[in-house]
């Protein structure tokens, strides 16, 4: 059994450069909050478990959304390993209702674009789907191929079984029309 005294106390000093701090300081002033909170905040990020492109995605949507980003999936042909010349990553942004989803947020993130082992990195930001609402393809298509990257509190990863289950029972019916993929409900 471990003495009580080696037991983490949860506070720690760290040195950082002047500088650092100052913008830290002046970051956590800008959001309303104390300079401890907004590190915790920061430290607490998508991107602790996620590395390389993948990591460099989920940080990207993470500096343009902070705490309104509720997850990302990558889907579409490279989570099929299906890329080809001219393909892309596609990644479903999924955030908070009281985000505005329109040409500025996609403009915004165009202003630092992200690339993945060559490949653009295209968002597609939504909202989370209502439950029991209609489900749309496009969340279908996630639900199908979709590999989660970042959940903050699995509200996505729950859609998304919502929606194969949506699948599995029929439900929902993928077709195709000019080899594009269009999904319905079952009648």
């Amino acid at each position: 059994m471990t003495p009580h005294s080696d037991l983490p106390s949860g506070r720690f000093v760290l040195r950082l450069d002047p500088g650092l701090h100052a913008t830290l300081r002046e970051a956590a002033r800008e959001s309303g909050s104390s300079l401890n909170e907004y590190c915790v905040r920061k430290l607490a990020l998508p991107t602790g478990g996620v590395v390389g492109p993948a990591g460099e995605a989920v940080a990207r949507a993470a500096t343009l959304l902070g705490d309104t980003l509720l997850g990302v999936v990558a889907f579409g042909s490279w989570a099929r390993q299906e890329s080809g010349e001219g393909s892309d990553v596609d990644l479903l942004v999924v955030v908070d209702v009281c985000v505005e989803i329109g040409r500025r947020l996609y403009q915004e993130w165009d202003e630092a674009p992200v690339s993945w082992n060559g490949y653009p990195v295209e968002p597609h930001f939504v909202h989370p789907a209502e439950p029991r609402h209609r489900v749309s393809g496009l969340w279908a298509e996630v639900a199908i191929d979709g590999v989660v990257l970042f959940d903050r509190s699995l509200t996505v990863s729950r859609l998304l079984v919502e929606c194969r289950h949506e699948i599995v029972a029929g439900r929902l019916i993928r077709r195709r029309v000019h080899g594009q993929s269009y999904w319905v409900e079952s009648a």
